[in-house]
């Protein structure tokens, strides 16, 4: 998948994705500092790795980290920018339910039934990839910059096929698992 990921290149292939970034990263500015988390979030980490960070940038490829990462920003008050990719498509949004916005369970419930909506099945058009990582990151430094106009409570929806961009409002579901008065998520105590 190096057509889409160009932090890596082919002579990076057998060495970790998290060091291979590092190095390209620290290529273009070594004054940058880099934490490295060479891990698989899970529930036992994940609470420890995010509660250092002001914002968390989610473009994970599988519904359960998505969920994971929504789930503990929620519980820990952090701003999530949220990116995906499919096909020719992609969509970003900034999720702060602590400040009454609504949450990635908002707009995604639950897992699937079946996840067919992955990269290895339905496969991502590289530039695609690459105009959703510009995009979400323009919105992680408006959040940081506190400036602009933020994605929470909005959905940017790319089309790469006549590369067309909508936003469409996003509400909180007034009975969503975890951000409503009516949730059933608890904040798991580790």
């Amino acid at each position: 998948n190096l057509h889409r990921q160009i932090i890596h290149t082919s002579y990076n292939i057998g060495e970790s994705k998290v060091e291979s970034a590092k190095k390209f990263a620290s290529s273009l500015n070594p004054l940058v500092k880099i934490i490295k988390h060479e891990t698989r979030l899970n529930l036992q980490n994940i609470r420890e790795i995010i509660k250092k960070y002001d914002i968390v940038a989610d473009g994970s490829d599988n519904f359960e980290t998505r969920f994971l990462l929504n789930d503990f920003c929620f519980f820990e008050k952090k701003t999530l920018v949220s990116a995906a990719v499919i096909r020719f498509d992609g969509q970003v949004s900034t999720y702060k339910p602590y400040q009454n916005g609504p949450c990635y369970r908002c707009l995604n419930p639950d897992t699937p039934e079946e996840d067919i909506w992955n990269c290895e099945q339905s496969g991502i058009m590289g530039p695609v990839a690459g105009m959703i990582g510009a995009i979400q990151c323009l919105e992680i430094i408006k959040e940081i910059l506190n400036i602009g106009k933020s994605l929470s409570g909005s959905l940017l929806i790319y089309d790469g096929l006549d590369n067309s961009i909508r936003i469409i409002k996003l509400k909180p579901d007034p009975k969503c698992p975890l951000c409503s008065n009516f949730a059933t998520i608890q904040n798991p105590k580790l």
